[in-house]
């Protein structure tokens, strides 16, 4: 029986034995005479004392997260952001507000991340920005959002142009006002890692000709539960190799239900936090999704391709359990799907969520 409900009975039950009375007793009082009205014994109002169960939620959400949300914001279109994960540009800064990270590796083993927000509003400053690459272009119009960059390689601009992406660009576009360089990164990591944004500036100085919602009848089509789905493994530490330069740690917390993240990159151990306050980076959802990652042929930079579309395997840990489950994409300009054994959407943890896309023959260790 529920705990709230058994008290409520007891403190019932205790209510209906007889009172009794303070002091000597008069023989001859009112008060002793059997059916008199002031002796009467009253039985109390239980339902006055009952617990009353809350209404479960059903107003509206964070599309990213499953979070209560206020009205309208699934409407609009969210922002993401490019940023560099070389070891010389930690720490990002503004990255534990993101409702979704993605990580895929770019060139030389190194990774990069894509930050997506649904709201910016109030986010602060970003950092450092970095250039987009195709892979990244196609997440980010399956998002419908609007894409924030720093140059790119010939394979994300060709992108832009397929798939008609909204994009702010650093260093070919007419943005100059909306960045800065910080003079401390500047002098201490190299012009290029010292690009930074913020949520004010982007907001405030966005052209009229970028739509701010999405058009009509998107959406993301995650799923949210609190509770976690049947069938799952425990799991509560997680290591995700994306090359021979960087492995990623993924660490379950059960006092507060949150993964902690560590980056194993260049041979160094660093806590993944945000540069504006030092607070730990911590998600709700952590995916793994396996797919064919190679060179691209005849790239002088070694820069890779990724498949982001069409289906694989993939890993969800959620409250300290790990999901096998399958990945699907239907197209450019769609998000990913995650689905379980049976082929359904499985539910994702209500909160953050971060995605690792890594190459089919990553071996992901979890225990």
């Amino acid at each position: 029986m529920n705990k709230r409900r058994w008290s409520a009975l007891l403190l019932a039950g205790l209510l209906l034995i007889p009172l009794v009375g303070c002091g000597k007793k008069d023989d001859g009082s009112a008060s002793s005479t059997p059916g008199s009205a002031s002796g009467s014994i009253r039985e109390p109002d239980v339902s006055a004392i009952a617990p009353v169960d809350p209404e479960p939620y059903s107003g509206p959400v964070n599309p990213l997260t499953g979070e209560p949300a206020g009205e309208g914001l699934a409407a609009r279109r969210p922002f993401a952001v490019m940023m560099n994960n070389l070891r010389k540009a930690l720490p990002q800064v503004g990255v534990s507000k993101a409702d979704v990270i993605y990580e895929i590796v770019a060139e030389g083993g190194i990774t990069r991340m894509m930050a997506v927000y649904q709201d910016l509003e109030g986010v602060g400053d970003l950092a450092c920005i970095r250039s987009a690459r195709d892979y990244y272009v196609s997440l980010a119009a399956g998002h419908d959002a609007i894409y924030i960059h720093a140059g790119g390689s010939p394979q994300a601009y060709q992108a832009f142009k397929d798939l008609e992406t909204s994009n702010i660009d650093f260093v070919n576009g007419p943005y100059g006002k909306m960045c800065w360089r910080d003079p401390d990164r500047k002098k201490n990591a190299g012009l290029e890692h010292s690009l930074f944004t913020s949520s004010e500036k982007v907001l405030e100085q966005l052209p009229e000709t970028f739509a701010r919602e999405h058009s009509g009848g998107f959406e993301v089509g995650w799923t949210f539960d609190e509770q976690a789905p049947a069938g799952g493994q425990p799991a509560v530490k997680a290591a995700v190799p994306f090359s021979s330069y960087k492995t990623g740690y993924f660490t379950y917390d059960p006092q507060t239900g949150l993964y902690s993240i560590e980056q194993h990159i260049d041979k160094k151990d660093i806590p993944y936090v945000d540069g504006a306050d030092g607070s730990a980076v911590t998600v709700k959802n952590v995916l793994v999704l396996f797919t064919d990652v190679s060179r691209v042929k005849g790239d002088d930079k070694g820069r890779m391709t990724v498949r982001t579309t069409g289906t694989g395997d993939g890993l969800l840990l959620r409250d300290g359990q790990v999901y096998e489950i399958t990945w699907e994409r239907s197209g450019e300009q769609a998000c990913f799907a995650f689905l379980d054994s049976a082929g359904k959407p499985i539910p994702l943890a209500i909160g953050r969520s971060y995605i690792n896309v890594v190459d089919s023959g990553a071996k992901v260790e979890w225990e």
